[in-house]
């Protein structure tokens, strides 16, 4: 019997270009300026992608393939703890989808085939807000949020 498969989707409303967009998802220098990490890949479809640490240690901590990509508007991917990497039924899917709407951007980001109840999809409903919100900030400011804060207490 096969596992439960869940999707996340978060969209937002970015006021940018589908091109600068794209670019702070697929250049690891702009990334890592929001995300504290770099993707890196040719973005060519069938190519391999990892999600490096941007830090002394680089750790690859993400890994997948690149399903489709149709720059500026639709990046697809696959996405794989790196420990895991060599487990076919670990990966799960991301799709970004970049609209031009008036003088912004409608970015949806969609995370699927994630197992029900995993470490993966406990983290990805996490992560991808705070992520998403720095990439916002990042391409609206010109800085992003720390990705790794928490909740004050008190």
């Amino acid at each position: 019997m096969s596992k439960e498969k869940i999707s996340f989707v978060y969209t937002t409303y970015i006021v940018s270009t589908p091109e600068k967009v794209f670019e702070a998802i697929t250049r690891p220098e702009l990334a890592r300026r929001y995300w504290a990490h770099e993707n890196v890949s040719d973005w060519k479809p069938g190519s391999s992608w990892q999600h490096v640490r941007a830090n002394d240690q680089r750790t690859v901590e993400l890994v997948g393939e690149v399903v489709e990509s149709t720059p500026p508007a639709r990046l697809v991917i696959t996405w794989a703890n790196a420990s895991q990497a060599d487990d076919p039924d670990s990966y799960s899917r991301v799709t970004f989808e970049i609209a031009e709407y008036d003088n912004m951007v409608r970015l949806t980001v969609t995370h699927d085939e994630l197992e029900a109840g995993s470490g993966m999809a406990n983290g990805v409903t996490k992560g991808w807000p705070v992520v998403l919100s720095s990439l916002k900030s990042f391409l609206e400011t010109g800085s992003g949020i720390d990705v790794y804060a928490k909740p004050k207490s008190g």
